[in-house]
C-alpha cells in the first residue's frame, strides 16, 4: 500500500515527507518544514490537490532528464519528483501520485 513517510533530516533537523508507491519507489518528496505539524499540513495539501492535473508542473533538466513538481492552490511547491529517463516515466509518476496520495497512510520513520 502507498504511504507517506515523515522523517527528520539535515543540519536544521527539518521535517520532510516522501510519498512511496506500492512498489516502494519514492514518487514525491517534500521540502523541509520547521515543525511536524507543518509537514503534516503539507501531506494534507498533497492529498487534497493530487487529483487536479493543473497542480503538476512538468520540466526537463539540463541533462535531459524529466521531472515534475506539485503545487498547492497558492502556487507554492509542495513536492518534487525524482528524475526520470523518459517523458512517459515522468507522466507515469504523476499518475501514480494522483492514484495513491488520497488513500496513502502516514508513517514516521528514521531517515
Amino acid at each position: 500500500m502507498a504511504k507517506f513517510e515523515i522523517y527528520q533530516s539535515g543540519k536544521k533537523n527539518e521535517f520532510r515527507f516522501r510519498l512511496k508507491a506500492d512498489n516502494g519507489q519514492t514518487i514525491l518528496s517534500s521540502e523541509g518544514y520547521n515543525t511536524k505539524a507543518s509537514c503534516l499540513n503539507g501531506i494534507e495539501s498533497v492529498k487534497k490537490n493530487a487529483k487536479d492535473q493543473k497542480r503538476f508542473t512538468k520540466s526537463q533538466t539540463p541533462s535531459k532528464m524529466f521531472r515534475f513538481a506539485m503545487t498547492a492552490a497558492n502556487s507554492q511547491i509542495i513536492g518534487t519528483s525524482q528524475n526520470y529517463k523518459s517523458e512517459s516515466g515522468r507522466n507515469n509518476g504523476i499518475e501514480s501520485v494522483k492514484r495513491n496520495a488520497a488513500k496513502a497512510e502516514i508513517k514516521e520513520v528514521a531517515k
